[in-house]
Formats: structure tokens, sequence, C-alpha cells
């Protein structure tokens, strides 16, 4: 018997709602599968269900947790399930049906809460030439300009060091990790997207919370920060912060000549930050309100998009 025919026999025996616990704990009871080879067999029944959900398996079908867990059953016995009287669940079943970038709204009205203005980097605009560029490009870049009083003061420090009044921040975004596996692909690809910033971040909207241990792990390595996006953005949570980098301008330059947006964006910050008077505070406003991302401003709205675009809404602790 396979791992995969374990589960299915598992969910078959119970026809109930199992979490990946529930399972792995049936399979051994029953001796449905042979778990010696695996290090981490928990891990390895979550990696197989989530395999299940991405593929679109009919067979199979999850709900969602209070939190942020999944319990999993069989699709044909969907009408026999009681919920009514389990609040663990939620009474709708999740859905993917929404796309990765769907969630860039939210991480722009998350990051603006802090005073970080965003833009998305369209990959498909940039020059297809270079084949070579798979994971140079980010999904979403910001920056954080530094407050100061006066614009004497401003300019002084200009004079001193041009990058000390601003800090940019490059995210990779994804709609869930739910497997060591997405996991791995996933970070590494931040830290190839982010080599030329301050700062990188892994975003996911949905997180397996099994992967705590080595999230922790990579960001202790390599210093790629992770933070887990809310459908209220809001409640938004930096899992662990970013180390600081100092910004590589070559790559920079590199990303600017592939891509038009990151072009733009490079040439509003130049205009920021050499300016004065009137035509700084020109630039600036015309920088954040037309060019950069727009965001959710309440709740209302927020959720309002949430059901527009199928994203769950309920995906808080």
């Amino acid at each position: 018997m396979t791992i995969k025919e374990a589960i299915l026999k598992s969910l078959e025996d119970k026809k109930s709602l199992m979490t990946h616990w529930d399972i792995l704990k049936d399979i051994q009871k029953n001796n449905y599968y042979d778990f010696t080879s695996a290090k981490t067999p928990e891990s390895t029944i979550s990696a197989q269900l989530g395999d299940f959900i991405r593929k679109d398996d009919s067979r199979i079908s999850r709900l969602k947790r209070e939190k942020n867990s999944y319990g999993y059953y069989l699709t044909k016995y969907k009408d026999e399930l009681t919920l009514n009287n389990n609040s663990e669940y939620t009474k709708t079943i999740v859905t993917n049906n929404y796309y990765e970038r769907d969630l860039h709204p939210l991480l722009s009205s998350y990051l603006n809460s802090k005073n970080i203005f965003a833009k998305t980097i369209f990959h498909e605009a940039s020059n297809r030439k270079d084949s070579n560029q798979k994971w140079i490009h980010p999904d979403m870049i910001g920056i954080e300009f530094l407050s100061l009083k006066t614009e004497v003061t401003q300019q002084f420090l200009k004079a001193l060091n041009i990058t000390d009044t601003f800090k940019m921040t490059s995210y990779e975004l994804k709609r869930e990790i739910q497997t060591d596996h997405e996991l791995k692909k996933s970070y590494f690809q931040a830290v190839s997207n982010s080599s030329w910033a301050n700062y990188g971040y892994l975003v996911a909207f949905e997180i397996e919370r099994s992967l705590f241990e080595e999230m922790e792990r990579l960001n202790q390595s390599f210093g790629i920060g992770i933070i887990e996006l809310k459908a209220n953005p809001f409640e938004s949570k930096i899992l662990f912060p970013s180390k600081y980098r100092e910004l590589d301008f070559k790559t920079i330059d590199k990303l600017s000549n592939l891509n038009n947006d990151f072009k733009k964006f490079i040439a509003y910050i130049e205009e920021i930050i050499t300016s004065k008077g009137k035509n700084h505070k020109r630039a600036k406003k015309e920088f954040e309100l037309d060019f950069c991302d727009k965001s959710l401003d309440n709740d209302t709205e927020i959720e309002v998009y949430c059901k527009e675009k199928n994203i769950p809404f309920n995906n808080d602790d």
C-alpha cells in the first residue's frame, strides 16, 4: 500500500474530519504503511495531503480549523458530515480559487500602515532576452523614507550618505506554504530575489505551523524574514525579522534594465531624495498616490475585496 493509498484508507475507515495527526495515528495503529524510513512521519502525511489539494484530486476535500490548520475528509462523504455542533471547524469548504497577485493589495495595505510604500513588479513586462533571470524579480518592492523634521537636516544627511535617507525591501509573496518542500523552494526564491535590497521577506497567506522551527533555522542562516499575511492585513505578523544588508547597486542596475516598473521606482526615489522644497513635495506625492500600489483603507473595504476575490476571510488564529 502506498502512502496515498494509506491516507485514503484511513479516511474511508473514519468517514469524518481528520487532521494530519489523526490520519498518521490511524495509519500507524492499523499498520497501513511503514514509516521506518521517514524521519518526520507527520510532515510526510501533511505533504501528501497538500499534494492531493494542490492537484485538485477530487477524492479529498478539506475544511479550515480555527487554529489555521485543516481537517480532511473523503469528498463522497461530504453530505454525511455534521458540523453544526463542531465549532472547531468553519462551515465553509476552503477553496484556493484566488490568485497570488490578488494578495498584493493586502500586503500593500499592511506595509502602508507601517509607512512603507510598495509597488508590484510585473514580471511579464520584463525584457525576456536574458533567459537566466528566473529568480531575480521580486513580487513587490517597498521603500521607507527616514522621517526628519527639517529640510536642513535632511540635506545634511544626504550629503553624508545618501543611502541612509531610505531603506528598500524586497517581498516574495506566496498563497500558502504547507510543506517543507514548499518552504525551501519559496525561501530560496526570496533569497535570490532580494539580493539587491536592504531587507528581504518571504510573505505567505497560509502557513503550516509545524514548519516554524525550520523557518527559524533558515532565517538565522540566511537572514530573509518571514511575514504571515492576514485577510485583515493590519493583523499581519512578522514571524521572523529580516537582517539588514547594504544595497547591491549592480543588481539594482540589472533589474532596472530588465523591468520598466523597477526602473521607474528607482527613478522616483532618485528624484525624491535629491529634490528640494516644492519639487520634493510634488515628487513624493506623485510617487505615493499615482505610482505605488493602492491600499485598502478600512475593514469594510477589505472584507468586500476578499469576498470578491474568494480570499478566505477567516485565516486568523
